[in-house]
């Protein structure tokens, strides 16, 4: 009899909800507990689903048997469910940002190698689920594969994050250094610097330029421009915003071999006949340029729930030890750019990878401390 994995939600705000769905629709998984501070909230899906409703996360943790959990709550409070569950043996599926800072980053995974110790078979996998992006894992093929060659220049410009000041207004821990830790960076974008990170690799140089409150009555970022140097000379440029209507998403990859181009859904690489680099050095010709053809790469059709995409393989990869879609100690990579995008702009100066993790936690407890009390 194939075995079926008792799983918990813990967090039953937007995205809880997205999950509570999922999982009751799910093969080879019954939703056994669900978990919010919220009492009422928790009780209410709990009638709707037949799953045990906590206010405790040590609670559920210690009384339901769960087999795994989804870790849906505010970002400050990923550290503290995802290590309990560690400490109790139990598998973890965390929502993104992995933390708020990469200190606490290190606290989630250092937790669970300890508990690895005492069992070896644990998962634990990220969200990240526009990496299952029909386009982005083509994107990935073509990059990985070599056929743009050395990497010149990166430039993601993702500006389709509009938000209003009634969305800012919606929660009194909106856009908040206590609430969220951060604007766009923290709450927006963990995705796309997943996908950054995941394409060309942590860099080894950050230049970051945020305003704190630009466009709407907050005290994080909404608008920020990031510049990466990475080893052996590509340079990278993220410009993301969420003041801009319409909204651009544009990510360029230039390589000695052509350019890779991804917009409005579309995907288009220009070959070039040569290197770029190698004609520059060998040829004759004061004005000429690299001969180039244009092509559509087709992109296949995606599942419309890529959240449950992730989950799906989550549970294969308990059950059956299939790979994860994306395991969760990458999640580190994402918030060691945030972090280093907001501590280069805190202080004005470019900031060098690894990351120093005391400087950044530094410059955003001042800023908790001056800030909104949530």
């Amino acid at each position: 009899m194939t075995k079926s994995l008792q799983m918990g939600v813990i967090g039953l705000g937007n995205i809880g909800r997205q999950h509570v769905h999922n999982l009751s629709h799910m093969q080879r998984v019954t939703l056994a507990a669900v978990c919010d501070i919220d009492t009422g909230r928790a009780q209410e899906f709990a009638a709707q689903t037949g799953a045990r409703a906590y206010s405790s996360v040590d609670a559920m943790l210690q009384q339901a048997k769960l087999d795994a959990v989804i870790v849906a709550v505010p970002h400050f409070d990923h550290v503290t469910a995802a290590i309990a569950a560690f400490e109790q043996g139990v598998h973890v599926l965390c929502e993104k940002p992995l933390a708020v800072h990469v200190g606490d980053g290190q606290k989630i995974i250092a937790a669970y190698e300890t508990a690895r110790r005492h069992h070896p078979n644990l998962r634990f996998a990220m969200m990240f689920n526009e990496r299952t992006f029909p386009a982005h894992k083509k994107i990935k093929e073509i990059v990985a594969g070599g056929t743009l060659g050395r990497l010149v220049r990166a430039t993601w410009i993702n500006t389709r994050w509009f938000r209003t000041q009634a969305y800012y207004d919606s929660g009194s821990w909106r856009a908040t250094w206590a609430g969220e830790g951060g604007g766009i960076l923290t709450n927006q974008c963990p995705h796309n610097l997943d996908m950054y990170q995941w394409l060309f690799g942590l860099p080894t140089r950050v230049q970051g330029h945020a305003h704190l409150g630009k466009y709407h009555a907050i005290e994080v970022e909404d608008e920020v421009t990031g510049y990466f140097e990475h080893e052996g000379g590509m340079v990278g440029h993220f410009i993301v915003s969420t003041a801009e209507s319409p909204g651009t998403n544009r990510l360029e990859i230039v390589g000695e071999l052509g350019r890779l181009l991804f917009e409005d859904g579309a995907l288009t690489l220009q070959a070039n006949e040569v290197s770029m680099i190698t004609y520059s050095q060998e040829s004759k010709d004061v004005w000429g340029g690299v001969k180039s053809s244009s092509r559509a790469i087709p992109i296949e059709q995606g599942d419309a729930s890529s959240h449950g995409v992730v989950t799906e393989q989550f549970v294969a990869a308990i059950l059956d030890g299939s790979p994860l879609i994306a395991e969760g100690v990458e999640g580190l990579g994402a918030v060691t750019l945030a972090n280093a995008i907001m501590l280069s702009s805190f202080t004005g100066q470019m900031v060098e990878l690894p990351l120093d993790p005391k400087r950044f936690e530094v410059e955003l407890q001042a800023r908790i401390d001056a800030g909104k009390k949530v």
